[in-house]
């Protein structure tokens, strides 16, 4: 479904992704792990069309995605929860909702929005809620929501238990599998890779702006490499 070939990136003149290759297959939740700076959040900025590879190629569904307009991948199926959250904090939930239905017909918004309810229910308990007045867990979840009203095949996410007690990081990574199993495909970024891992098929190692090791989840939780550098052990 994502094909990602000798990505290189830069910010100024500081060398961000070095040569990256990897791949996401339809149906899989893929994740990256690295330390803060490997690059991570870099890559997936690039794939979402907000920052651009001096090289290679990055294809979509088949298509090359490496020079199209951020809101047009979107249209595509592409969705992207970015670090931090960014929930549009003077507006209500319903309103936030609605920000992410803007490249899906208006005809049926009202019935995603309703799905988007069923799947986070504390959020219709905030319906009318100014979005920077719910906790950061809330915030996460109508992240996702938001990103789920524009329908997609393949929706990124970016160290979505940032700042969450563990209770609701649990919570989380649940939604994020019970989507898996809705058909939608996952790219996750995260800095708790003991979590990441446990949910994912399979990951990349990033150190530096390089992948470094590749492997099923299982295998890389397995390693004593990576249990050293990421897992506490």
């Amino acid at each position: 479904m994502l094909k990602i070939s000798d990505m290189n990136v830069y910010y100024g003149s500081i060398y961000a992704i070095k040569g990256v290759d990897f791949e996401v297959n339809e149906g899989e939740i893929v994740t990256l792990i690295g330390a803060n700076g490997a690059g991570k959040s870099t890559i997936l900025k690039t794939i979402s069309g907000l920052l651009r590879s001096k090289t290679g190629s990055i294809e979509f569904d088949g298509e090359a995605i490496g020079n199209t307009a951020s809101h047009t991948i979107v249209k595509r199926g592409l969705a992207h929860v970015p670090e931090g959250r960014r929930v549009f904090l003077q507006m209500s939930v319903q309103e936030n909702l609605e920000m992410g239905n803007y490249t899906q017909s208006n005809k049926t918004m009202n019935q995603r929005i309703e799905q988007v309810f069923e799947r986070f229910p504390r959020l219709l308990e905030r319906r009318k809620q100014v979005a920077g007045t719910l906790s950061g867990g809330e915030q996460q979840m109508l992240a996702m929501g938001r990103a789920l009203m524009s329908r997609p095949k393949l929706l990124m996410l970016d160290e979505p238990s940032m700042g969450l007690a563990p209770l609701l990081v649990e919570q989380i990574f649940d939604i994020i599998r019970e989507l898996n199993k809705a058909g939608v495909t996952i790219l996750l970024v995260e800095q708790n890779a003991n979590m990441a891992l446990n949910i994912a098929d399979r990951g990349y190692v990033l150190e530096t702006g390089k992948i470094v090791l590749t492997d099923s989840a299982k295998a890389l939780q397995a390693n004593d490499a990576v249990r050293k550098a990421y897992l506490g052990g």
